[in-house]
């Protein structure tokens, strides 16, 4: 599946720093990489999110029984309107709006670093959450967490053929990153209880574009596919805005009721 960012605000002169056309990865003649050596650009830094799309489900607390515009099944329904954020704090089950099916959608900054050659850390402040994405071969343990499996890889546009090394190696790098999340526990898509299943499949397609003023945006446009409680694959994209330092770096525990 392909996605393109289709809601950058409408003031941002958005100039991608990937140019477009993705899935081709390396030509069979490139040896290859550790995903840090490899990266076509540089993700790593603060990012704080820009709520451009559904504000009044991701920047307030949305009431009980308002799923607008989530497409959820009958089966779906029968859970959220079962919602209770009390039991889920007495259960320890507070963290549930911020697995990795609903993290990016609220209001919250990415700190993103490498944890080693081949392992992107995506970090949240809101509900203190790490995202471990892994490039190449990595072994899944087994056991589901809030953020899941999740597998990363380069989306580099595609080159014409017969070009030399020599001639790649001097074109500037642009691309996307991709990344496929499974084995989650159940959450919520929305903090009033809109739930997602052990079933979910998160595929996100991470890409630069640099603004009017050449600050630099983050657009995520995401897929969450799941059998059980959606009808169709729901689709979004968050967008985040870079930012200068860790200065606003604010980390806050899982909250179920706010």
């Amino acid at each position: 599946m392909k996605f393109v960012a289709i809601t950058a605000v409408a003031w941002l002169v958005a100039v991608p720093l990937f140019a477009q056309g993705r899935g081709a990865g390396p030509t069979p003649s490139t040896p290859p990489q550790a995903a840090k050596m490899a990266a076509p650009v540089d993700l790593t830094g603060y990012w704080v999110s820009v709520i451009t799309e559904d504000w009044r489900w991701r920047m307030v607390m949305p009431p009980k029984g308002d799923y607008q515009s989530v497409p959820i099944t009958a089966d779906a329904k029968r859970v959220a309107d079962a919602w209770d954020p009390v039991r889920d704090e007495s259960i320890g089950e507070q963290c549930r709006a911020y697995g990795a099916a609903g993290i990016m959608r609220l209001p919250t900054r990415l700190r993103v670093s490498w944890l080693d050659d081949n392992t992107l850390k995506v970090e949240t402040d809101a509900g203190m959450q790490t995202r471990l994405l892994h490039f190449g071969s990595w072994k899944r343990d087994g056991r589901p967490t809030w953020q899941g499996d999740s597998i990363a890889t380069w989306e580099l546009p595609r080159r014409p053929g017969g070009a030399d090394n020599a001639a790649e190696e001097a074109q500037p790098k642009f691309g996307s990153l991709k990344v496929v999340t499974t084995n989650m526990r159940p959450g919520y898509l929305r903090k009033n209880g809109v739930p997602y299943s052990a079933k979910t499949e998160l595929t996100e397609y991470w890409d630069l574009y640099r603004g009017r003023n050449g600050e630099q945006w983050l657009v995520v446009s995401t897929a969450v596919e799941d059998t059980a409680y959606l009808q169709v694959p729901w689709l979004t994209s968050p967008n985040f805005r870079k930012e200068p330092d860790g200065s606003k770096w604010d980390p806050t525990p899982c909250a179920a009721r706010r």
